[in-house]
């Protein structure tokens, strides 16, 4: 199908302008860490205000609390369930020392009960990154996981968590030095099946102790009222600091964007271009919520030199990008802006259709940029044609990871059905509507989806998705 492009205000705004471009230049005058503030504080609600109260918790039913899955990213903007009327709550504070000289992390999780409590948390731990690990009432490990009953009123963990990771394909995706630190908080505190009070809700703060003199460190959280970052996850009952984590000798760069905090960090002395990079994100901001229909409130991009892996990788509310990663690569996409899709959107694909996730995130890491006009029209069109032509022989988009050549053709196959969109709606609508409803609906996508919504916009089932390159 031919492109059919809308010349409409609203799909091209800030196509070319040159306003957009002294943005992405300027980075809108981002000052260095010791010149920018930390961003506001939340409600004390938020933070810390556990009351504690022994009998209602003593007299709570236990039931089971929480059974994470592990995921790349999460939706933002969620009705957090643990401030709904009746919802108990405990506090757990997560302390983290970072100990460069033996290549680990010391964590100390500690649970104190409030109106409710958890009696039993089943950690994955495996032995080779999880050590030392000790606490109060009973710790068991059977394989992998470690299981800790403690006691009612609460107790720490105490272990030590191996820090360094390399990638099957070279490179480290975790990794402590002498002068940094860059890893994922969900591995820092990885995940847990837990048991409790019926209705119970955490209230958890992240804090960093003892950091090596001239270290800081970055979260994805806003600090809590009472010190520490105060770790909200509306998705679970026990918050867990997941998301990227950079400490070390550090130079950030802060701004806010529609409403969005937003900080780049990277260690100091390294080549990191944390303002190119955040005058994208200024760039990009209101397209991006157009688009999607939300922001986190905040956002943290960390940059990291070699022996980091050479590529990009979102978590909840973060990303992490090569220093060396160009804003927009030779063949029109951009890591930056499909790693920020991932996490703006949390849009994921159901087993074996994870192509709608990274086409949509690649497909978007062009088109946005030709909508803030950092890609011209004509650069706009050989990056499609580019991505048409790399997974032109690709029989099938059906498989449970997606890249490259499935990718590219996942791409040409959504630019197809934006076209038939737009005109089977005279440009009434577009993927745009598809992608935002994927993203308020918080689950993993499905074709059955794709093609429910497609349907939905074009009042019949769309041509392209009954392609067999679906199926």
């Amino acid at each position: 199908m031919p492109n059919m492009r809308s010349q409409s205000v609203h799909r091209h705004a800030g196509r070319g302008s040159p306003l957009a471009l002294l943005i992405l230049l300027a980075g809108c005058g981002a000052a260095p860490q010791s010149e920018a503030s930390r961003p506001e504080s939340i409600p004390a609600q938020a933070a810390m205000a556990v009351a504690a109260d022994e009998k209602a918790a003593a007299m709570a039913p236990e039931a089971d609390a929480d059974s994470e899955v592990v995921a790349v990213v999460q939706p933002v903007h969620v009705h957090d369930p643990a401030f709904a009327k009746g919802a108990r709550h405990y506090s757990v504070d997560y302390r983290v020392r970072f100990l460069p000289s033996e290549g680990m992390a010391a964590v100390n999780i500690d649970l104190k009960a409030g109106t409710g409590h958890l009696s039993r948390l089943d950690f994955h731990m495996p032995a080779s990154r999880y050590q030392a690990i000790e606490g109060d009432g009973d710790i068991e490990r059977e394989g992998d996981r470690v299981i800790w009953k403690p006691p009612h009123k609460g107790g720490e963990l105490r272990y030590r968590y191996h820090i360094d990771h390399q990638r099957s394909g070279g490179g480290y995706d975790a990794r402590i030095t002498d002068e940094w630190a860059l890893l994922r908080g969900d591995d820092l505190v990885p995940p847990a099946r837990t048991r409790g009070t019926h209705d119970s809700y955490a209230h958890a703060t992240l804090h960093f102790d003892e950091l090596p003199a001239g270290w800081s460190a970055e979260t994805p959280w806003k600090p809590a009222h009472g010190g520490g970052d105060a770790v909200v996850n509306p998705e679970t009952r026990f918050d867990r600091p997941v998301g990227w984590i950079l400490a070390g000798k550090l130079g950030v760069r802060r701004e806010t964007v529609e409403e969005m905090s937003v900080s780049v960090a990277a260690p100091t002395d390294n080549a990191a271009r944390r303002l190119d990079v955040l005058g994208a994100i200024n760039a990009l901001g209101t397209e991006m919520q157009r688009t999607f229909g939300r922001l986190p409130p905040k956002l943290l991009i960390v940059l990291a030199p070699d022996p980091m892996w050479r590529g990009g990788l979102s978590a909840p509310r973060s990303l992490y990008l090569h220093q060396d990663r160009p804003l927009i690569s030779e063949n029109g996409s951009s890591t930056l802006v499909h790693e920020l899709v991932h996490v703006i959107s949390g849009i994921r694909g159901v087993k074996g259709e994870d192509w709608i996730a990274e086409g949509i995130a690649e497909f978007y890491s062009i088109e946005l940029m030709s909508r803030i006009g950092l890609l011209s029209e004509d650069r706009r069109e050989r990056a499609l044609e580019w991505m048409r032509n790399h997974g032109r022989n690709v029989k099938t988009l059906v498989a449970d990871s997606s890249s490259g050549k499935r990718t590219a053709r996942a791409v040409a196959l959504l630019a197809d059905l934006d076209a038939e969109i737009r005109q089977g709606t005279d440009d009434e609508a577009s993927l745009d509507d598809v992608a935002r409803k994927l993203t308020d609906a918080g689950h993993k996508a499905s074709l059955s989806d794709l093609r429910e919504l497609s349907a939905g916009l074009l009042g019949h089932p769309s041509r392209v998705l009954q392609e067999s390159v679906v199926e």
